[in-house]
């Protein structure tokens, strides 16, 4: 630590991550395990968990087999087969703790901006508690991190009360209120079922139905925790079970000819829920299975046919005054109005701000979001990022996709060390190459078949979410790192008399 000429602190690692969720803890582990001590980790809040510190609303918890969300170095006695919030929560803060990582993280650090300086092969980094230079970054933001704030006329002006689902009001009373949600994706799937006994009303406000499969959801046993802690076969049998579960439902995904029995599933869990005819058109998709989230629920249909619940098959058009007004025209009077509108999913909140050897990432992604694998960035040397474009699927568990990432990460590192190297950056050819075969496979997928205004697509209308093939092809890929798709770049021999941090003047080597 040093102060520079301006008073500023000044701080020095071989590696930043930016970020303390699921992503930014594992990476500090995968790290120190490759033997890359010198990480620090910067997070702009005052605690750790990311996605799982900030979604607090009723009824938050994971939509993928509990068994499945956990580092595979960290297994866990999981209360039941879907983790809730808080429990997922207690685990990254758990296993932070327990792995040293917290050791790591430097909160209420907020970074402002990131610059490569090409001459000294090093990131700086402005944020709230000073500048730090490092030899690599890290972002480990993930995907749902900036909740999606809607344009709706009037709804500045509303007199009641209006927060956002992913930064709940938990000081609001919703008992005997009469509520609007704007919204009718995963969140609120999830927290209707809870707030509805406790409503006098609930206006619902839905402008895409959605898919929804019965969540087979259940507490873990006394019996069932005995067994899998002390017979680690079963465990692992249990945790096979689910994967490929999940893996023989993305085989539809990829192939939309198979869809047939998954849709069956669907319509039959709507029509044994809901009774009503008028209703059930209501919530029927018109896309195809998988062309939007994937969405599981044993108890979102049954909340939406209590009389206290209605649904509105439109979007939120205007509000005014206490009225939320619907692009249909009906009007219901509200005290309350939760936005369950999603995520800017895929974005970097970073990325105006983060300047390369060209130009911005905002500037970069101006027509589309794209990565090699997902993680480098041509033009961004010795940057990677976690969870990036085009890297998750409708059923892949996303600690698979972490870990897969972080042997690669790791692994370039590892040789940009033994190299003698001062920088990587991947070849523009081979991000190019690996776009073009990505998105001509997307295009026969289910992944491609909705309407573009699934969060699956970036502008113009790319999918720059999912990836097109099997979590298997996704992990053998990751775990192949070729040096031949990055340039190497070498450090500057010292100038004579020149301070040892000084901007050395000679041109740098290539190596091929």
């Amino acid at each position: 630590m040093a102060d520079d000429n301006t008073g500023n602190t000044r701080h020095e690692a071989e590696v930043v991550v930016i970020g303390a969720g699921l992503c930014g803890v594992a990476a500090v582990i995968a790290l120190r395990r490759a033997g890359i001590d010198d990480v620090v980790v910067l997070e702009k809040s005052a605690r750790l968990g990311g996605t799982w510190r900030d979604n607090t609303y009723p009824g938050c918890g994971c939509d993928v087999p509990s068994l499945l969300y956990e580092y595979s170095f960290a297994p866990h006695a999981w209360s039941r087969g879907f983790a809730g919030q808080p429990e997922i929560l207690d685990y990254l803060t758990t296993t932070a703790a327990t792995h040293g990582a917290d050791k790591a993280i430097r909160y209420d650090t907020e970074v402002r901006s990131i610059r490569w300086e090409p001459q000294a092969h090093r990131w700086n980094l402005h944020t709230t508690a000073g500048t730090y230079t490092a030899r690599a970054v890290i972002v480990a933001t993930g995907p749902w991190h900036q909740p999606r704030h809607p344009d709706i006329p009037g709804l500045g002006t509303f007199p009641g009360t209006a927060f956002h689902s992913a930064r709940w009001n938990h000081e609001v009373d919703l008992a005997g209120r009469r509520i609007a949600v704007v919204g009718a994706g995963a969140s609120t799937v999830q927290f209707l079922p809870e707030i509805q006994p406790e409503a006098a009303h609930l206006d619902v406000f839905q402008s895409t139905p959605q898919w929804v499969l019965p969540k087979p959801d259940y507490p873990f046993p006394p019996a069932v925790h005995r067994l899998l802690e002390h017979h680690p076969a079963a465990r692992r049998a249990l945790r096979g079970l689910h994967h490929w579960t999940q893996e023989a439902i993305g085989v539809p995904l990829r192939h939309p000819h198979l869809l047939r029995p998954l849709e069956a599933l669907a319509r039959l869990h709507l029509r044994t829920s809901v009774r009503d005819p008028a209703l059930r058109r209501a919530l029927a998709p018109r896309y195809r299975f998988g062309g939007r989230r994937l969405i599981t629920s044993s108890t979102y249909y049954t909340a939406l046919t209590r009389p206290n619940v209605r649904l509105h098959p439109t979007r939120v058009a205007a509000v005014e005054g206490s009225e939320v007004i619907g692009a249909d025209g009906t009007r219901t009077r509200a005290d309350i109005i939760i936005l369950a509108t999603g995520y800017h999913i895929g974005g970097i909140p970073l990325a105006p701000h983060l300047h390369g050897t060209g130009g911005t990432l905002a500037e970069t992604w101006a027509d589309n979001r794209r990565a090699y694998l997902g993680t480098s960035v041509s033009g961004y040397p010795n940057l990677f990022l976690l969870l990036g474009p085009n890297l998750l699927t409708g059923t892949t568990a996303v600690p698979t996709v972490l870990e897969a990432q972080l042997r690669y990460i790791t692994t370039a590192l590892t040789h940009l060390r033994a190299s003698g190297a001062a920088a990587l950056d991947v070849r523009p050819e081979a991000e190019a190459a690996h776009q073009q075969a990505l998105h001509a496979a997307l295009r026969t997928t289910v992944y491609n078949s909705a309407d573009q205004a699934s969060y699956y697509f970036g502008l113009p209308g790319v999918n720059t979410f999912c990836w097109p093939w099997s979590t298997a092809r996704l992990v053998k890929r990751l775990e192949a790192f070729d040096p031949d798709v990055y340039t190497w770049t070498l450090p500057l021999p010292a100038q004579p008399g020149a301070e040892r941090d000084g901007l050395p003047t000679c041109p740098s080597d290539r190596l091929q």
